[in-house]
């Protein structure tokens, strides 16, 4: 029999019992089941144009906690207190530092409730649970904390592209910044988004207007026909039911904690424990593409999500999409896989701390990243390895890429050698967050000698890396550079950029000629 173990509500207990998965882990597919629907519903009958932006608030707020309790029982009760307090220290602090007292609350509330979770009621227990939703609220929190910030008290000549794009000239009434925080289409698995991007939703502006962010240009409108989202759910509700299926059938047939059984280190080859570690890593991805696909499509169904149109005039639907797993597969090196995996939060992590400080940004990014994530150790190790392999990997790209780009066999070649490469290190580093223990952790990289995070320390200190203007430019001038360099890199992954309004607009013009010479 399935554990009864939840806070949240047993009514599905008999499910729970019939397809032998934890209860709460049944009341969270359900629920977002349940939310698929109700985002349907919102976009037909509580469209804008039918009824006003207060009552969507206030049904996106309503069904969002309603949801959060079902699945979560009085423990969802932190969603409130966590966000009504940011919202009274927004309020009483005042724009000139309110980003920083609403970071460390945030950060701290979500932190002390998961240490509760972790240590004082369920250690190891790997399944739905509170504190995830409060880690998606804690982004929002500090997300539009600071971009209160830039857009009240900083001034624009301050501000990188992108956080001029982002910034927010009001403060948000506490209707809008509890249906921000608790909607019902991000309450239990986000992703997160813009303040400016969910309110130009809520208002019915999305389909017309230049998304935040893009280049850091102002919100501009165009007449335009509302695109309909149903072709982008039906795709991503079929990559959710092939990675459920996946994960159901072959991931539990591939236990990442065979990698420290102590048969098998003791009797296969080094082949096959690379190859092992490779298949048991990659089998536990899915579980991950079944949860932020089936979020990604729930915002779609709701309206939520367009992000302007691609060169042929084909409505796109991946504003807060988090992942892109045709990229993350066939990732040749450590930062396209990072760029490609949990895609929002890498870029909550760039605009709350890699672009706001300058001291170490990419140590305090993976640092930040790892208190975020949780208090469980392996997580820790998974992080400080990833620092290790992030700047060896960027002093190897640095060094050698340039020598490979012709002929294009030679491409070919260091392609193959540089995902195999990728592969192995992703695979490596990331076994502590999934074994989450200390011990078991210490066991596999010792059953490796610490192999990688020799030879990754050994790239750093042979290969020359080079070095920043920080200590040559004024932190505006450093600040403008990183961001420009990220922008790049959003806009050449198609991640955080979006067609403008102007080719939005002369696409459609062009279509709609060509129409009407076909039809004269």
């Amino acid at each position: 029999m399935a554990t009864t173990s939840t806070t949240g509500s047993t009514l599905l207990q008999p499910l729970s019992n019939a397809v032998q998965l934890p209860i709460d882990q049944v009341n969270f597919v359900v629920c977002q089941l349940f939310a698929l629907l109700a985002a349907i519903w919102f976009r037909t009958y509580l469209h804008s144009s039918k009824t006003s932006s207060f009552i969507r608030h206030v049904v996106a707020t309503l069904l969002g906690l309603y949801l959060a309790l079902f699945c979560f029982g009085w423990y969802a009760l932190h969603f409130l207190v966590q966000s009504g307090i940011s919202y009274c220290i927004m309020i009483i602090i005042g724009v000139e530092n309110m980003h920083k007292y609403c970071f460390v609350f945030a950060l701290g509330y979500l932190t002390v409730c998961q240490i509760t979770r972790v240590y004082i009621f369920d250690y190891g227990q790997y399944s739905a649970d509170f504190s995830g939703p409060m880690m998606i609220i804690t982004q929002k929190i500090t997300s539009l904390a600071c971009e209160i910030h830039d857009g009240m008290f900083r001034k624009d000549e301050e501000l990188t592209p992108s956080q001029r794009g982002l910034a927010v000239r009001r403060m948000p009434s506490l209707l809008e910044y509890l249906s921000y925080n608790c909607n019902f289409m991000g309450i239990l698995a986000g992703p997160l988004c813009s303040y400016k991007d969910y309110i130009t939703f809520i208002e019915g502006r999305s389909h017309h207007m230049t998304p935040s962010g893009e280049r850091g240009k102002e919100d501009t409108q165009c007449e335009k026909t509302e695109p309909s989202p149903n072709i982008a759910v039906i795709q991503k509700l079929l990559v959710c039911g092939l990675s459920l299926l996946f994960h159901l059938t072959i991931s539990k047939t591939l236990p990442v904690e065979y990698n420290i059984d102590e048969h098998f280190q003791a009797t296969a080859s080094w082949p096959t424990k690379v190859i092992y570690l490779y298949v048991s890593l990659l089998a536990a991805r899915p579980k991950y593409y079944f949860a932020w696909t089936l979020a990604d499509a729930i915002n779609n169904a709701a309206g939520f999500g367009f992000r302007g149109y691609d060169k042929n005039g084909a409505a796109r639907w991946d504003l807060i999409s988090n992942l892109r797993i045709q990229q993350i597969e066939m990732s040749t090196s450590f930062k396209m896989f990072l760029d490609n995996w949990n895609i929002q939060t890498a870029l909550w992590l760039k605009r709350v701390c890699y672009e706001r400080t300058s001291l170490s940004p990419t140590i305090q990014t993976f640092i930040l990243s790892a208190i975020w994530h949780g208090v469980y150790p392996g997580y820790y190790l998974t992080f400080l390895t990833g620092v290790v392999m992030t700047l060896a990997a960027r002093a190897v790209r640095n060094n050698f890429r340039h020598h490979f780009i012709e002929p294009p066999q030679l491409k070919l070649l260091y392609d193959v050698i540089t995902w195999i490469a990728t592969q192995i290190a992703i695979s490596y580093t990331v076994v502590p967050f999934v074994l989450l223990s200390i011990k078991p952790s210490f066991m596999f990289y010792s059953s490796w000698y610490y192999s990688l995070h020799a030879a990754g320390i050994l790239v750093l200190l042979l290969l020359p890396v080079k070095k920043t203007q920080r200590g040559k430019n004024t932190h505006e001038n450093v600040q403008l550079s990183r961001s420009k360099k990220f922008d790049e890199r959003e806009n050449s992954l198609g991640q955080n950029s979006f067609s403008t309004t102007n080719n939005v607009c002369n696409q459609n013009q062009e279509i709609a000629s060509r129409h009407s010479s076909l039809k004269q």
